[in-house]
């Protein structure tokens, strides 16, 4: 009977162990799901107060880009938001300007014409009665897909594009957008590699107005000047669409960012959300789009 009921307690202390490690986890996992939600409330939170300064400044006012930080719910939040027309529009770019920021990615003048001729036919409706050359391309290279022949609707889409080579293409989604609606771009805050990607854009004059765009004013004048040879595309292109990146530190050491896509609206619906990517310091890739 002692044995017996030696094995009964020491039946009872490997539950209660097993109780106790199962009582651990749960705790742990619910922390970590309770800080989850927190994050997502915070950076909806910043969706409202960048919503709130862009529309307060009103249409001619509205800053490019901009950041501000607050403190919420043990955490710390820093916001920076930009005009969507820093970027390059894959719909509406022209085809030099995208052959230029392969080439000021690294690609050859020749291939980056090639990839620049096939987003152009990625995104373009095909003649009614006529061959689909660019669906024939496709076909020829054993593709089991057809390229969409209509807008692009996700950056993302690029990757399926013939002959555009992956690591080129992972060094060229942070400069283009599906979002701006333009075929220009804000050179005012525009990276290095979007400028460079201006038709007419020389090495030299890029270094040159890169030194001088700190001191300029919105003067189309003034920019055409420092621009040179690529004066031709000075322009301050303005869109409704905004990037959001907010980046929240929690008091007990954790730290998350997310970066969010938003259009702007009118009274009735002050913004809609475009594409929203949380971990974006864990990879590049937008995982949650918004539906429509």
């Amino acid at each position: 009977m002692i044995v017996a009921v030696l094995w009964i307690l020491a039946a009872l202390s490997a539950l209660a162990t097993i109780f106790s490690v199962y009582l651990s986890n749960s705790a742990q996992a619910l922390a970590v799901n309770d800080t989850g939600l927190k994050a997502e409330a915070l950076v909806s939170a910043s969706l409202e107060l960048s919503t709130y300064q862009l529309l307060l400044a009103g249409d001619e006012a509205r800053p490019a880009l901009g950041s501000f930080n607050f403190r919420l719910d043990n955490a710390d939040v820093l916001v920076t938001f930009t005009s969507e027309a820093a970027r390059i529009d894959l719909n509406f770019a022209s085809k030099e300007m995208l052959a230029g920021l392969f080439t000021a990615l690294g690609a050859d003048q020749q291939a980056s014409k090639e990839y620049a001729d096939r987003i152009v036919g990625w995104r373009t409706r095909p003649v009614a009665n006529t061959a689909n050359d660019e669906e024939a391309l496709y076909a020829a290279a054993g593709l089991a897909y057809s390229p969409r022949q209509s807008l692009f609707t996700h950056v993302n889409e690029l990757s399926l594009v013939l002959g555009l080579p992956p690591a080129l293409v992972d060094r060229a989604l942070p400069f283009v957008t599906v979002f701006s609606g333009s075929s220009n771009v804000d050179v005012l805050i525009a990276p290095p590699e979007v400028i460079a990607a201006l038709p007419g854009m020389t090495p030299s004059a890029l270094k040159e107005f890169l030194s001088q765009r700190p001191a300029l004013s919105k003067d189309q004048s003034a920019i055409a000047t420092a621009l040179g040879p690529a004066r031709a595309s000075a322009t301050i292109a303005k869109s409704i669409s905004f990037r959001i990146l907010t980046t929240v530190q929690f008091d007990n050491g954790r730290r998350t960012s997310s970066e969010v896509v938003i259009a702007l609206g009118g009274n009735k619906d002050p913004c809609r959300v475009l594409s929203w990517q949380d971990d974006v310091e864990a990879g590049r890739r937008p995982r949650k789009l918004a539906s429509g």
